[in-house]
């Protein structure tokens, strides 16, 4: 029991490092090409910064779909069921 507990623990931390890691260079990357395609044409500013924003949500959207999964591992372990 302690060692399915320990495993599920230690890929929890995994899954959600790993997944803050891809977050924060996922952003990072488009928050980059957008500054790059706005100092090449100033104009399309107003056009580029809502696709900004979509896309950064949709990165994090996903960063907070796996801490959601690793809560269910954490709290609500579908691993622990009796066995029948």
């Amino acid at each position: 029991m302690e060692q399915i507990l320990a495993a599920v623990a230690l890929a929890s931390a995994f899954m959600v490092g790993i997944a803050a890691i891809g977050a924060a260079l996922g952003i990072a990357h488009v928050g980059g090409k957008y500054l790059e395609a706005a100092a090449r044409q100033p104009e399309l500013m107003n056009e580029l910064q809502p696709k900004l924003f979509i896309l950064a949500g949709l990165i994090d959207a996903t960063f907070l779909i796996v801490v959601a999964i690793a809560l269910l591992f954490a709290f609500a372990n579908p691993f622990l069921l009796p066995a029948a």
